[in-house]
């Protein structure tokens, strides 16, 4: 599968690289490039990231390509290979999902050992914090690794950790695997991302525009300076502002000038109304600078990727 010309994956690499909806003929560079002191190993994710489902590889030069693929709990293999080109091939097909893509090379079992047995978690604890997961997966920002912190540490109490790693990532997976089924029935191109596509427009404008960003306004106030650049202005939501959103209510911008007028902020403001306008969003905002935006009507579907 590909999406607007790029392949549906996620690729990080040994030396904290990610690279997001490449092509194919960007992949095969990557593969190439591995095999130095650092720069060794490609894992490649699915967008959306699906629990248990990855493929890697792994390269030193002189060496043998190691390349294996995950699918679900117990099918894990993997081969050796001597050409990158074929490694390369071989991880566009399982990108692409194309029938058949892993024909033609002896895969190996691997063996994943025994299984670790995770206890239930009691009725009243689970409850609790899947309340909290279904809300941070309503926001549609959090990664599963996020979300395994967020339900480990939600009811810490002292040295009382009522949620294990183990527990967590199994209540993670399943309500991820739900939000992924209810994100199916999603038509056409969803408010979030009419949204992303004015933050788009507006920072090639020269305002600097971020998501999620921080967490409340004032954190967000703060922050927005280091993300400047060259910017003349920004705009932002924070995480509050998000969660407010996914309930049901609108979205609350913070905007402004880098120049701290009164004068620059109303310009980034009606720029903002104008970019959200552009992508068919409607906005309440009196025109003051003091005033945030509002982004009302919002149906809040944001999709996962993880």
């Amino acid at each position: 599968m590909e999406i607007d010309g790029g392949l549906a994956i996620k690729v990080e690499t040994e030396n904290w690289q990610t690279h997001a909806r490449i092509s194919a003929g960007r992949l095969r560079e990557l593969v190439e490039r591995i095999g130095s002191r650092g720069d060794r190993f490609l894992i490649l994710q699915r967008i959306p990231d699906l629990p248990d489902v990855f493929a890697q590889v792994w390269h030193e030069e002189g060496g043998d390509y190691r390349l294996e693929h995950r699918l679900g709990e117990d099918a894990f293999h993997g081969t050796d290979l001597a050409d990158a080109g074929r490694v390369a091939e071989l991880l566009t097909g399982w990108a692409r999902q194309d029938p058949g893509w892993d024909t033609g090379v002896e895969w190996e079992p691997i063996d994943l050992g025994p299984q670790e047995e995770v206890p239930e978690l009691p009725d009243d604890v689970r409850q609790k914090v899947e309340e909290r997961v279904r809300a941070r997966l309503r926001c549609g920002y959090d990664s599963r690794a996020v979300l395994v912190e967020i339900a480990e540490d939600h009811l810490v109490d002292g040295d009382l950790r009522p949620v294990s790693t183990a527990q967590a990532w199994q209540l993670v997976d399943r309500l991820w695997w739900e939000r992924l089924a209810e994100q199916e029935a999603w038509e056409g191109v969803t408010d979030p991302e009419r949204l992303s596509s004015a933050f788009e427009a507006l920072e090639a404008g020269g305002i600097t525009a971020r998501e999620n960003f921080a967490c409340c306004r004032g954190c967000g106030m703060t922050e927005i300076g280091a993300e400047r650049a060259d910017a003349r202005g920004f705009v932002f939501f924070h995480q509050q502002a998000t969660e407010h959103a996914a309930d049901g209510h609108g979205l609350s911008l913070y905007y402004g000038g880098f120049d701290g007028s009164e004068e620059t902020t109303t310009a980034v403001g009606h720029e903002v109304v104008a970019a959200l306008a552009g992508v068919g969003l409607s906005t309440e905002w009196d025109g003051s600078p003091g005033r945030a935006i509002n982004v009302t009507p919002l149906t809040w579907h944001k999709r996962l990727e993880g």
